[in-house]
């Protein structure tokens, strides 16, 4: 049987929890990513599948505040666009949105006629059975949350890489066993 230090133990212990942490994802992954798509590929559903969201994590958002609004709503009015009812109203172009439950949360544009054209975006926040095995687990894309009446979403972020290197410690922790 192969023998390891405490100082093995320790290192890999950090190494799993270092990727558990809450994060500040910023929409889009860039400053202004708030807009309304010029192509389907564009839309900030893309981003989204594309990133693993963890209850505790922030959305950060960074566009003109004069010009537009985000509103959170509920999945029939993100289906429809309805402005007329938000869950909550974010103004100012710059804010966080703590994610404090697992599942989706729906935004939508507050600027007449851009929802319509395309700028929203689910995000789905992943529970914390998908996250016991290390971290491993995709994330479910809006079009599962959604159906077909979702446009598809991408985004990228170091959290993506969590799942490799677990795998990676998983494989050093049983060489050392």
């Amino acid at each position: 049987m192969a023998r390891f230090s405490a100082s093995s133990v320790l290192l890999l212990a950090f190494f799993f929890f270092s990727f558990s942490e809450a994060r500040d994802h910023l929409i889009g992954g860039k400053a202004n990513a708030w807009k309304i798509p010029s192509s389907e590929s564009d839309s900030l559903n893309h981003w989204a599948e594309k990133t693993r969201f963890l209850i505790g994590d922030s959305l950060v958002w960074e566009f003109d505040g004069s010009k537009d609004s985000v509103l959170q709503v509920s999945k029939r009015d993100y289906v429809t666009c309805n402005t007329s009812s938000p869950i909550e109203t974010y103004n100012g172009g710059n804010f966080k949105v703590k994610l404090e439950r697992s599942g989706p949360y729906y935004f939508i544009s507050g600027a007449e006629g851009h929802c319509h054209k395309g700028q929203k975006l689910i995000v789905v926040v992943m529970s914390e059975k998908h996250r016991r095995f290390f971290g491993i687990s995709p994330a479910p894309s809006p079009a599962e949350v959604e159906g077909p009446t979702v446009a598809p979403a991408l985004t990228s972020g170091a959290r993506g890489l969590s799942g490799g290197f677990s795998m990676l410690a998983l494989g050093a922790l049983l060489f050392l066993l």
